[in-house]
């Protein structure tokens, strides 16, 4: 049974300069801890010759697994106040990794925790917050005589539409959350004196859009 929950929209990568140290920080939605430490790793070798490479991730539909490093950073100041961003967000299945270059001057701990800290944050909003919520994946069947009012009134509706077939007859494969169905159908079947066909499928995610929160803590 499929769960709602916050994630990452995508994968960005953002830049911050701190007292000439660049702070490069990526993330990324991920799956699984498979996924996610792939995507360090890939990060630690592209910048193999970087001062640190910080990762922190959250998996899991409750944060069941958390972890960070602070990479030889002193404890607490670079993956902890990382990892609180993304706590803070209620940010599951997501992984970041924020790579600093060594500028000459040292920041203190108060300066690391704000830097990394900071950087997550921009990268949260930059890559965008989205809330996956379970829809079903649904099939709705009708003659081309009424394939513009439908088509008119998923759009209205704000319905997500997948690809349409053109057929004998035309379908519209659209994802429904539970609150759309019954409704849509009703106004399905006045359309086409209900002649039409209505067919279920598997539960899936459908992404909303969600504006990136801040984190007062750091």
């Amino acid at each position: 049974m499929l769960v709602e929950h916050r994630t990452v929209a995508k994968e960005t990568e953002i830049t911050l300069i701190e007292k000439k140290s660049k702070f490069i920080a990526r993330i990324k939605p991920v799956k699984t801890v498979e996924m996610a430490e792939e995507f360090i790793d890939k990060i630690r070798k592209e910048h193999w010759n970087a001062t640190h490479n910080v990762p922190a991730y959250i998996i899991g539909m409750n944060q069941e697994i958390q972890k960070y490093s602070d990479d030889n950073e002193p404890s607490g100041t670079a993956g902890l106040p990382m990892l609180e961003i993304l706590k803070g967000n209620e940010l599951v299945n997501v992984v970041v990794v924020v790579t600093r270059y060594f500028g000459g001057t040292l920041l203190g701990r108060g300066g690391l925790i704000r830097a990394y800290g900071g950087a997550t944050r921009e990268a949260v909003k930059s890559a965008g917050i989205v809330k996956m919520v379970p829809a079903r994946r649904t099939a709705i069947t009708v003659d081309y005589v009424h394939s513009g009012k439908i088509e008119n009134e998923l759009i209205i509706r704000g319905i997500v539409q997948e690809e349409t077939e053109y057929l004998e007859k035309v379908t519209y494969n659209v994802l429904l959350f539970a609150d759309e169905v019954d409704s849509l159908k009703q106004a399905i079947q006045e359309f086409t004196a209900n002649e039409f066909t209505w067919s279920e499928g598997n539960q899936v995610y459908r992404s909303v859009p969600l504006e990136s929160e801040n984190d007062d803590n750091l």
